[in-house]
């Protein structure tokens, strides 16, 4: 299940990488996000404790999964603009796929300019895990607001495919005729507005979860750093994750 650590990682993982200094690790981000909220009636945010804990290190087992990072800007109005958005339905160890895709999506969106470090304090990041794919028996057999969508088709002897996920149509206004037209534009098809539905589409619907975080609440967190170091609750050491080949996506 996505939990707002999730993000402050990504956060972190995104400043350290633009700052030119070491990262803190999953662990440690959890470490610290447990301990502010056990200063503040032990609760998290979202309600959940989540993982173990031993000398205030993260002890939680992640199981792998498919993810996607979105970086949004926010407006002095408060309005959402897409700043990058990528991710993979190959399953990854949670403390990879977040760092890599991270960096990826504020990075390398060819959609955008990379991300600076002085747009920092502007941005929101969200972290969206990924369960329970599966075939679609038509373009219509999924449900608004719970499902996301991934297609593929053959269009002019071209192979074409795009990704919405589960909170795109939602946050668009759009029916579900409207958001498979949509996301065959992103694809690549070009074909006249009314013949959408004679494209033969391969359809695969899945569910995912999502957790959010501005750069104010990352930066409320991260200040207690220091603190929770000097207690021995956090560990120098580096996770050392192995690189490995997977497939990309672009999301808007």
């Amino acid at each position: 299940m996505a939990a707002v650590p999730q993000c402050h990682f990504c956060f972190e993982t995104l400043a350290s990488h633009l700052e030119n200094r070491k990262s803190l690790t999953l662990a440690q981000i959890e470490a610290l996000y447990k301990q502010r909220s056990s200063s503040t009636n032990g609760v998290s945010s979202n309600g959940t404790t989540n993982g173990t804990y031993t000398n205030g290190v993260a002890a939680t087992s992640h199981p792998d999964r498919p993810l996607f990072v979105t970086w949004n800007k926010i407006s002095r109005s408060g309005s959402k603009n897409l700043r990058g958005c990528i991710g993979t339905f190959e399953a990854q160890p949670l403390e990879y796929g977040l760092k890599s895709y991270a960096l990826t999506a504020a990075l390398d969106d060819t959609r955008f300019s990379p991300i600076s470090l002085k747009e920092l304090p502007s941005l929101e990041c969200g972290v969206t895990l990924l369960t329970d794919f599966e075939a679609a028996s038509s373009s219509m057999d999924w449900t608004l607001g719970t499902h996301g969508l991934r297609i593929s088709f053959v269009y002019h002897g071209r192979k074409m495919g795009a990704t919405y996920l589960p909170d795109v149509p939602v946050e668009q206004g759009w029916t579900k005729e409207e958001t498979v037209a949509s996301l065959m534009r992103k694809a690549g098809w070009t074909g006249r507005k009314e013949e959408w539905e004679k494209v033969k589409l391969n359809v695969v619907r899945y569910k995912g979860t999502k957790a959010t975080v501005s750069y104010e609440e990352y930066h409320e967190l991260i200040g207690g750093a220091s603190e929770l170091k000097r207690t021995g609750g956090l560990d120098d050491d580096d996770n050392e994750e192995e690189e490995e080949d997977e497939e990309s996506e672009e999301e808007d």
